[in-house]
């Protein structure tokens, strides 16, 4: 099982681990802080050992990292990750906007589902399935998130099951909620936020969101 660092220090940049097991491209870690797609959050991009990450992908409790063919690398080989910095915040940022902006529709629209999320280094958005437009919602939900980014309040993240690795966030006297992802330690990370409806299709709505600098 790959020790996944990226929850426990999200802030980290660099991480020297070594090469657990090979199998052409793909390599494994026994830690690591390149975060895999999971949730909607894109992977990081980055280098292992000098070689660019193609790809990153969940396998059970591990993590497979894809490299150049010829990457060269050998079992038991020390290497050091170095992720993309101003994406991954970013992605913890636009990440963290998108759960408080779904928060806030659950709250306001009874019986809304989550139909669908993506968050992108530009950035994210929530679909719902919803027969109306959410359009006349948007400036009040917008209103709300963003007072609660400007409180700059304490998030918590913990496990909730170690072993099966679900974890969530808290905020205190607002909402704990399950989520896998990278987390900032303080609402006021996120900055200004803005929201934007995107008809998809008949009874649904997307709802994106921007950070404003």
């Amino acid at each position: 099982m790959t020790k996944k660092l990226f929850w426990e220090t999200p802030y980290k940049k660099t991480h020297d681990t070594t090469v657990a097991s090979i199998h052409g491209p793909d390599i494994t870690v026994p830690s690591t802080i390149f975060y895999a797609f999971s949730g909607g959050q894109e992977s990081d991009q980055g280098s292992i050992g000098g070689y660019p990450v193609l790809s990153a992908r969940k396998e059970g409790l591990e993590i497979v990292y894809t490299l150049p063919e010829n990457h060269g690398l050998r079992v038991g080989a020390p290497v050091r990750m170095d992720i993309d910095w101003v994406r991954r915040y970013r992605l913890m940022r636009l990440h963290f906007a998108a759960e408080l902006v779904l928060e806030l529709f659950y709250r306001s629209l009874n019986g809304v589902a989550k139909v669908g999320a993506h968050i992108a280094q530009e950035k994210a958005r929530i679909d719902f399935a919803w027969p109306e437009s959410v359009s006349p919602m948007l400036p009040t939900i917008a209103a709300e998130a963003n007072d609660i980014i400007e409180a700059n309040l304490e998030i918590k993240s913990a496990f909730e099951d170690e072993p099966t690795e679900r974890r969530y966030w808290e905020i205190d006297g607002f909402s704990r909620v399950p989520c896998g992802g990278t987390h900032l330690r303080r609402t006021g990370e996120v900055g200004p936020i803005r929201l934007k409806r995107n008809n998809i299709g008949r009874g649904k709505e997307r709802v994106e969101i921007y950070l404003r600098s």
